[in-house]
């Protein structure tokens, strides 16, 4: 497929708002693997290719192992994910299709067990950002 604009080249201001999103969340409670998990779930919710190639890197250099990543699409059968994990996840996919049924009340208050107020606040800004670079680089055929 052919690449499409590349925004960051004819309006790099368009990714201002981005780039401080990023910031935002190198600075977040969340872990490095925290936010490779989240980043790579919605990437594969959303068919992201590009984003999906991306932050596996990333998450292999966040000391995410090749097991996880394999079995991350079926985090839901596998042993391979604590708890937190596993409502980080959620969250993940709740917001990520959030047409379908929103945040759950039983998924926010699971988190509120697990989680303070500003883990929860960077597990949904994590997950939004995500999902708005997935809808730039899918937009615009990112390479």
């Amino acid at each position: 497929m052919k690449q499409r604009v590349n925004i960051y080249q004819s309006e790099p201001k368009a990714y201002e708002g981005m780039f401080a999103l990023e910031e935002f969340l190198k600075n977040s409670p969340l872990s490095k693997q925290q936010i490779s998990l989240i980043k790579m779930r919605a990437s594969q919710i959303n068919g992201c290719a590009y984003c999906i190639n991306m932050h596996t890197e990333e998450a292999i250099k966040a000391g995410e192992t090749h097991q996880r990543l394999h079995m991350l699409n079926a985090w839901k059968e596998s042993d391979l994910f604590s708890n937190k994990e596993q409502v980080l996840l959620k969250i993940t996919e709740e917001v990520t299709l959030i047409n379908q049924n929103g945040l759950t009340d039983k998924t926010y208050q699971n988190a509120q067990h697990l989680f303070n107020d500003q883990t929860i606040i960077a597990i949904i800004m994590t997950t939004t950002t995500i999902n708005a670079w997935n809808r730039i680089a899918i937009s615009t055929r990112m390479k």
